[in-house]
């Protein structure tokens, strides 16, 4: 079969139509790649903010349904946690989107601002597991000093450069936030997402004096740390049997699920892989971005099934005669269905090759264009390589039913 490279020499003969095949599957690996490459970024840069926090279980409100729609509740629910077995520590955390004014702009003042998150803490207490965060912990206690994540969309400025450039003469960059000054104390590093363009990072007294209407005792998310070997399933079960309130399941739920994210009177208690899986699960099914991405997927393979088709029909067609010629000669079917296939994974790993390239250098740019979290992982390419093999592989199923057909007597 693979004495005389056939289908091989079947396709470079004609260079033209070999190019424009490759165009095309080219064209649908780029495809495949940029939505699912921007569908892996949704979900990634949805959860950075989880995945950095310094905590084991959380509580926040049942109305709560993601980061960018999240409710407030008492804090004493936090406070009374403290005193359940395994507990370490507790720390507050207050969320809030503010409107951010660049104080570098140099146009229009309707493009000055911007909506940025807000985060609030208490000063010392162990909050993210950014470093930086941990190193400026003394500047979070001076009044109206934020910190500016220097992972933020350039539309809030140049904050990062002034601000290095400032330090070493002792300058400040001084901007405002819901109309309130404050002073950029230090910088940290998190990333944009779809729900937030950029972040900042205050004290819990800052938060309050940014957000003046916010009333007092009501937080967004309660932190809970617990003692290094504690069982974090029994601390679960401790909050279910004495948190104040009525216990309520979801029925839709596994029972994995249900263990480490539950809901007592007015607080939902989740582990910190359940808070994870919120929030993704938000993005996946509460909105359409997450159907787009993948139907965008699913338009890419089709365009691509239908160009290689078009490519390997033609090309059978061409070289009918000689297909008639094989099969007078003795050759089975078996053989020249074999040609086409290997024409087709041929076809769909030489076009896998310049879109994946190019898809590469298109990470890159969306990335420093968008700040989100996108790049080229082995998984991803490995999926992409079976989709246009299979893609490529369908399209030469469709087409050898002109090669079966080949008959010796009818074409001679």
């Amino acid at each position: 079969m693979f004495a005389i490279p056939l289908a091989w020499l079947q396709l470079k003969r004609e260079t033209i139509r070999l190019l424009v095949a490759l165009a095309g599957i080219g064209f649908a690996v780029i495809l495949m790649f940029l939505q699912l490459g921007f569908q892996d970024a949704l979900f990634e840069s949805a959860v950075t903010l989880h995945q950095n926090l310094d905590g084991d279980i959380f509580l926040i409100s049942p109305q709560s349904t993601s980061l960018i729609a999240m409710k407030s509740f008492p804090d004493r629910r936090l406070y009374q946690s403290m005193g359940f077995a395994g507990v370490e520590s507790i720390s507050p955390i207050y969320l809030g989107f503010g409107i951010w004014k660049n104080p570098f702009w140099e146009g229009p003042p309707t493009s000055q601002t911007r909506s940025i998150l807000v985060i609030g803490m208490v000063p010392g207490d162990s909050v993210f597991l950014l470093p930086e965060v941990k190193a400026n912990q003394a500047q979070l206690r001076l009044t109206d000093v934020v910190l500016f994540d220097r992972a933020s969309r350039t539309e809030f400025g140049p904050i990062t450069e002034k601000f290095e450039a400032l330090k070493a003469t002792g300058g400040l960059v001084k901007s405002e936030i819901e109309s309130r000054r404050v002073e950029v104390g230090g910088l940290f590093n998190l990333g944009a997402s779809f729900g937030a363009d950029g972040n900042l990072i205050t004290s819990d007294l800052n938060f309050r004096r940014i957000f003046s209407d916010r009333k007092k005792g009501l937080i967004d998310i309660g932190l809970i740390k617990l003692k290094s070997g504690a069982d974090l399933e029994k601390t679960l079960e401790r909050f279910k049997q004495n948190l104040p309130g009525e216990l309520r399941t979801d029925p839709k739920k596994t029972t994995n699920q249900t263990q480490e994210d539950f809901v007592v009177g007015d607080v939902r208690v989740l582990s910190k892989k359940a808070f994870i899986t919120l929030e993704e699960n938000y993005w996946k099914e509460s909105t359409a971005i997450g159907f787009i991405f993948t139907l965008g997927t699913a338009i890419g393979f089709v365009v691509g099934t239908v160009i290689v088709y078009q490519i390997l029909y033609t090309d059978v067609t061409d070289h009918l005669a000689e297909y008639a010629t094989l099969k007078a000669m003795g050759y089975k079917n078996r053989y020249l269905l074999s040609v086409v296939f290997q024409e087709a994974i041929i076809l769909a790993v030489m076009g896998f090759i310049p879109g994946y390239i190019l898809s590469i250098g298109l990470y890159n740019l969306t990335r420093n264009a968008t700040a989100l979290p996108i790049a080229m992982t082995l998984n991803r390419a490995i999926l992409v390589l079976c989709l246009a093999i299979l893609m490529c592989v369908i399209s030469g199923s469709i087409a050898v039913r002109k090669v079966q057909d080949a008959d010796p007597a009818d074409i001679f």
